[in-house]
Protein backbone atom coordinates (compact mmCIF):
# COMPACT_ATOMS: atom_id res chain seq x y z
CA UNK A 1 0.00 0.00 0.00
CA UNK A 2 1.35 3.07 -1.04
CA UNK A 3 1.82 6.08 0.92
CA UNK A 4 2.33 9.43 -1.13
CA UNK A 5 3.00 12.80 0.77
CA UNK A 6 1.64 15.99 -0.88
CA UNK A 7 4.10 18.38 0.54
CA UNK A 8 2.94 21.76 -0.35
CA UNK A 9 -0.60 22.47 -2.51
CA UNK A 10 -1.43 25.36 -3.20
CA UNK A 11 -1.25 26.65 0.13
CA UNK A 12 -0.26 30.45 1.56
CA UNK A 13 3.56 30.61 3.54
CA UNK A 14 1.06 31.64 6.53
CA UNK A 15 -1.01 28.85 6.75
CA UNK A 16 1.48 26.65 8.44
CA UNK A 17 5.45 27.43 9.78
CA UNK A 18 6.73 24.05 8.42
CA UNK A 19 5.33 24.47 4.46
CA UNK A 20 7.80 23.98 2.29
CA UNK A 21 8.34 25.76 -0.65
CA UNK A 22 11.91 26.55 -1.96
CA UNK A 23 13.78 23.37 -3.67
CA UNK A 24 15.78 23.18 -0.15
CA UNK A 25 13.12 22.79 2.08
CA UNK A 26 11.32 20.07 -0.42
CA UNK A 27 14.01 18.02 -0.76
CA UNK A 28 14.47 18.34 3.30
CA UNK A 29 10.76 17.57 3.91
CA UNK A 30 10.84 14.21 1.48
CA UNK A 31 13.40 12.96 3.09
CA UNK A 32 11.86 13.39 6.43
CA UNK A 33 8.26 11.66 4.88
CA UNK A 34 10.74 8.77 3.04
CA UNK A 35 11.98 8.40 6.61
CA UNK A 36 8.67 8.03 7.89
CA UNK A 37 6.96 5.76 5.36
CA UNK A 38 6.36 7.56 2.27
CA UNK A 39 6.86 5.64 -0.97
CA UNK A 40 6.33 8.89 -3.43
CA UNK A 41 5.72 12.43 -3.02
CA UNK A 42 3.63 15.16 -4.86
CA UNK A 43 5.02 18.92 -5.33
CA UNK A 44 3.47 22.50 -6.16
CA UNK A 45 6.83 24.16 -7.32
CA UNK A 46 6.78 27.55 -6.11
CA UNK A 47 8.74 30.37 -8.36
CA UNK A 48 8.76 33.98 -8.00
CA UNK A 49 7.11 35.58 -5.04
CA UNK A 50 6.28 31.84 -3.49
CA UNK A 51 3.59 31.48 -6.47
CA UNK A 52 2.91 28.11 -8.19
CA UNK A 53 3.96 27.86 -11.27
CA UNK A 54 5.07 25.08 -14.28
CA UNK A 55 8.02 27.80 -15.40
CA UNK A 56 10.82 23.85 -16.40
CA UNK A 57 13.64 26.09 -14.47
CA UNK A 58 11.75 26.09 -11.03
CA UNK A 59 10.11 22.45 -12.07
CA UNK A 60 13.62 21.57 -12.32
CA UNK A 61 15.11 23.24 -9.30
CA UNK A 62 12.60 21.04 -6.83
CA UNK A 63 13.05 18.17 -8.93
CA UNK A 64 16.55 18.14 -8.94
CA UNK A 65 16.89 19.10 -4.99
CA UNK A 66 14.54 16.59 -3.98
CA UNK A 67 16.08 13.52 -6.64
CA UNK A 68 19.66 14.54 -4.85
CA UNK A 69 18.56 14.14 -1.70
CA UNK A 70 16.26 10.93 -1.87
CA UNK A 71 17.28 9.07 -4.76
CA UNK A 72 15.11 6.50 -6.21
CA UNK A 73 12.24 8.32 -4.55
CA UNK A 74 9.48 8.56 -7.07
CA UNK A 75 8.01 12.73 -7.72
CA UNK A 76 5.06 13.88 -9.16
CA UNK A 77 4.13 17.17 -10.23
CA UNK A 78 0.52 19.04 -10.34
CA UNK A 79 -0.45 19.97 -13.94
CA UNK A 80 -3.45 22.32 -12.45
CA UNK A 81 -5.18 24.40 -14.90
CA UNK A 82 -5.63 27.21 -12.64
CA UNK A 83 -1.61 27.62 -12.29
CA UNK A 84 -1.48 29.40 -15.58
CA UNK A 85 -5.27 29.68 -16.76
CA UNK A 86 -4.84 28.52 -20.06
CA UNK A 87 -4.46 24.88 -21.41
CA UNK A 88 -2.45 26.55 -24.22
CA UNK A 89 0.21 27.80 -22.20
CA UNK A 90 -0.07 24.98 -19.70
CA UNK A 91 0.74 22.62 -22.55
CA UNK A 92 3.64 25.29 -23.75
CA UNK A 93 5.20 24.94 -20.53
CA UNK A 94 5.12 21.59 -20.02
CA UNK A 95 6.17 20.94 -23.81
CA UNK A 96 9.61 22.96 -22.27
CA UNK A 97 10.53 20.26 -19.42
CA UNK A 98 13.84 18.89 -19.50
CA UNK A 99 14.06 17.30 -16.23
CA UNK A 100 11.15 14.97 -15.69
CA UNK A 101 9.46 13.92 -12.79
CA UNK A 102 8.23 10.47 -12.61
CA UNK A 103 4.38 11.61 -12.47
CA UNK A 104 2.15 14.01 -13.01
CA UNK A 105 -1.17 14.47 -11.67
CA UNK A 106 -4.30 15.57 -14.41
CA UNK A 107 -7.45 16.91 -13.31
CA UNK A 108 -9.91 15.20 -15.29
CA UNK A 109 -12.56 17.91 -14.73
CA UNK A 110 -10.16 20.56 -16.59
CA UNK A 111 -10.41 21.27 -20.36
CA UNK A 112 -7.07 20.37 -22.32
CA UNK A 113 -7.14 16.51 -20.56
CA UNK A 114 -6.17 14.33 -23.62
CA UNK A 115 -3.69 16.54 -25.46
CA UNK A 116 -1.73 17.40 -21.91
CA UNK A 117 -1.96 13.17 -20.89
CA UNK A 118 -0.73 12.32 -24.71
CA UNK A 119 2.11 15.41 -23.97
CA UNK A 120 2.95 13.54 -21.02
CA UNK A 121 2.98 9.86 -21.74
CA UNK A 122 4.99 10.98 -24.97
CA UNK A 123 7.40 12.73 -22.39
CA UNK A 124 7.88 9.48 -20.75
CA UNK A 125 6.04 10.66 -17.62
CA UNK A 126 3.55 8.78 -16.18
CA UNK A 127 -0.40 10.03 -15.60
CA UNK A 128 -1.84 10.34 -12.35
CA UNK A 129 -5.98 10.59 -13.37
CA UNK A 130 -7.71 12.86 -10.92
CA UNK A 131 -11.15 12.29 -10.25
CA UNK A 132 -13.08 14.86 -7.89
CA UNK A 133 -16.48 13.63 -9.38
CA UNK A 134 -19.24 11.33 -10.92
CA UNK A 135 -19.31 13.31 -13.72
CA UNK A 136 -15.24 13.47 -13.85
CA UNK A 137 -15.31 9.27 -13.33
CA UNK A 138 -17.61 9.04 -16.58
CA UNK A 139 -15.34 11.23 -18.64
CA UNK A 140 -12.60 8.97 -17.45
CA UNK A 141 -13.87 5.51 -18.53
CA UNK A 142 -14.93 6.66 -21.86
CA UNK A 143 -11.30 8.21 -22.49
CA UNK A 144 -8.69 6.30 -24.32
CA UNK A 145 -6.42 6.38 -20.72
CA UNK A 146 -8.36 4.47 -18.77
CA UNK A 147 -5.97 1.91 -19.31
CA UNK A 148 -2.71 3.81 -19.93
CA UNK A 149 -2.51 5.79 -16.36
CA UNK A 150 -0.32 4.61 -13.17
CA UNK A 151 -2.81 5.43 -10.77
CA UNK A 152 -6.72 6.98 -10.54
CA UNK A 153 -7.16 9.33 -7.73
CA UNK A 154 -10.48 9.26 -6.27
CA UNK A 155 -10.03 13.15 -4.64
CA UNK A 156 -12.55 14.78 -2.54
CA UNK A 157 -13.16 18.29 -1.33
CA UNK A 158 -15.40 18.99 1.71
CA UNK A 159 -18.56 21.23 1.31
CA UNK A 160 -20.45 18.54 -1.29
CA UNK A 161 -24.01 17.65 -1.05
CA UNK A 162 -23.22 14.28 -0.10
CA UNK A 163 -21.45 12.74 2.34
CA UNK A 164 -17.65 12.83 1.15
CA UNK A 165 -16.89 8.87 1.99
CA UNK A 166 -20.37 8.18 0.23
CA UNK A 167 -19.01 10.43 -3.05
CA UNK A 168 -15.92 8.61 -3.37
CA UNK A 169 -17.77 5.55 -3.00
CA UNK A 170 -19.51 6.68 -6.38
CA UNK A 171 -16.64 7.32 -8.16
CA UNK A 172 -15.73 3.68 -7.64
CA UNK A 173 -18.49 2.31 -8.63
CA UNK A 174 -18.60 3.41 -11.45
CA UNK A 175 -14.80 2.80 -11.96
CA UNK A 176 -15.75 -0.87 -10.97
CA UNK A 177 -18.91 -1.13 -13.27
CA UNK A 178 -16.44 -0.30 -16.36
CA UNK A 179 -13.96 -2.96 -15.24
CA UNK A 180 -11.09 -0.43 -14.42
CA UNK A 181 -8.25 -1.95 -13.62
CA UNK A 182 -5.01 0.80 -12.93
CA UNK A 183 -4.72 1.01 -9.17
CA UNK A 184 -6.75 3.41 -6.98
CA UNK A 185 -5.37 6.28 -4.50
CA UNK A 186 -8.04 8.02 -2.73
CA UNK A 187 -7.82 11.05 -0.52
CA UNK A 188 -9.88 13.87 1.15
CA UNK A 189 -9.37 17.57 1.30
CA UNK A 190 -9.81 19.83 4.90
CA UNK A 191 -12.26 18.27 7.00
CA UNK A 192 -13.22 15.49 4.83
CA UNK A 193 -9.45 14.30 4.84
CA UNK A 194 -9.19 11.60 7.93
CA UNK A 195 -12.54 10.00 6.92
CA UNK A 196 -12.22 9.69 3.26
CA UNK A 197 -8.34 8.37 4.02
CA UNK A 198 -10.16 5.83 6.35
CA UNK A 199 -12.35 4.74 4.31
CA UNK A 200 -9.43 4.36 1.59
CA UNK A 201 -7.57 2.37 3.93
CA UNK A 202 -10.70 -0.16 4.55
CA UNK A 203 -11.25 -0.59 1.06
CA UNK A 204 -6.70 -1.72 0.19
CA UNK A 205 -6.32 1.96 -1.78
CA UNK A 206 -3.39 4.31 -2.00
CA UNK A 207 -3.13 6.27 0.35
CA UNK A 208 -1.73 10.57 0.38
CA UNK A 209 -1.78 12.77 2.98
CA UNK A 210 0.25 15.73 3.35
CA UNK A 211 0.04 19.36 4.31
CA UNK A 212 -1.66 19.92 1.32
CA UNK A 213 -4.63 17.89 1.91
CA UNK A 214 -4.69 18.70 6.35
CA UNK A 215 -3.32 20.89 8.27
CA UNK A 216 -4.48 18.64 11.62
CA UNK A 217 -3.70 14.54 12.77
CA UNK A 218 -5.96 12.02 13.24
CA UNK A 219 -6.90 13.68 17.15
CA UNK A 220 -7.78 17.12 15.47
CA UNK A 221 -4.26 18.48 17.05
CA UNK A 222 -2.02 20.57 14.40
CA UNK A 223 0.28 18.71 12.74
CA UNK A 224 3.93 19.39 13.34
CA UNK A 225 4.62 19.08 9.87
CA UNK A 226 4.31 16.97 6.43
CA UNK A 227 7.06 13.70 7.59
CA UNK A 228 4.10 13.94 11.42
CA UNK A 229 1.68 13.36 9.04
CA UNK A 230 2.78 10.59 6.96
CA UNK A 231 4.06 9.00 10.42
CA UNK A 232 0.54 8.62 11.69
CA UNK A 233 -0.52 7.11 8.47
CA UNK A 234 1.89 4.73 8.61
CA UNK A 235 1.23 3.83 12.13
CA UNK A 236 -2.44 3.35 10.75
CA UNK A 237 -1.42 1.22 8.20
CA UNK A 238 0.92 -0.91 10.54
CA UNK A 239 -2.76 -1.68 12.20
CA UNK A 240 -3.93 -3.48 9.34
CA UNK A 241 -4.31 -7.31 9.88
CA UNK A 242 -2.10 -9.15 7.38
CA UNK A 243 -3.94 -11.28 4.77
CA UNK A 244 -4.17 -14.97 5.65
Amino acid sequence: MLIKACLNGSRRPDEHDALPLSPGALANDADECKQAGAGAVHIHPRGMGGRETLEPDACAAAIEAIRDQCPGLPIGLTTGLWIVGDSARRHALISSWTVLPEFCSVNFAEPGTEELCDLLLSKGIAVEAGLSSIADARIFVESPFRERCLRILIEIEPGGPDDPVKSAAAISRILDAAGVRPPRLQHGLGACAWPVLRDALARGYDLRIGLEDTLTLRDNSRAAGNADLVASVAWLVSQVPAPR
